[in-house]
């Protein structure tokens, strides 16, 4: 098995690095309505489980990067759980997309999309006991809050378990 390498400079040479990747220039590719649609999500938040509305069991800060093309979440609970989720509104497809990753080697993939200035992502994956498990969360503006709910099925989506209910509001 041969294996060729490539370096940067010489595919330089075939595509010259000033060509564009996607249709659009840079900061104003993903200006449109579509891609603003989860800017509500965009803050530093505390936040609180719904169970203990006065306790902040979590502190996550969410920033629209790269342009306006993503919405980016480090989301870090009292607890040592530190997760990641990258969201962006994926033009071909026209839906949206998450990855979520944790430092305890979850990862989640979900698609969804936005209605009624609410935003809902649902996908597949195998829980820690190696079910299929399908979860679908659900992100709604309530004032200058937000709000957070995430249930699960582990039967195709005929029943549905609560996971959590979570209020960011703005950090102190």
């Amino acid at each position: 098995m041969r294996f060729v390498f490539i370096s940067i400079a010489a595919l330089s040479l075939v595509v010259p690095l000033s060509t564009p990747l996607h249709a659009g220039t840079p900061g104003t590719a993903c200006q449109s309505a579509p891609y603003r649609q989860f800017d509500f999500f965009a803050g530093d938040w505390d936040a609180y489980s719904s169970d203990a509305p006065s306790k902040v069991i979590a502190r996550n800060h969410v920033a629209v990067i790269l342009g306006g093309c993503v919405i980016h979440e480090d989301y870090r609970q009292n607890d040592g759980l530190h997760g990641k989720s990258f969201s962006l509104y994926d033009a071909a497809r026209r839906r949206w997309h998450q990855s979520w990753v944790t430092n305890r080697g979850d990862v989640l993939l979900l698609d969804g999309h936005a209605a009624n200035g609410t935003m809902t992502f649902q996908g597949q994956h195998r829980n820690a006991s190696g079910k299929r498990e399908t979860v679908r969360v659900v992100w709604q503006p309530a004032g200058r809050d937000v709000r957070e709910t995430a249930t699960h099925s582990l039967d195709d989506g005929k029943t549905w378990q609560p996971m959590f209910d979570i209020v960011f509001k703005p950090h102190r």
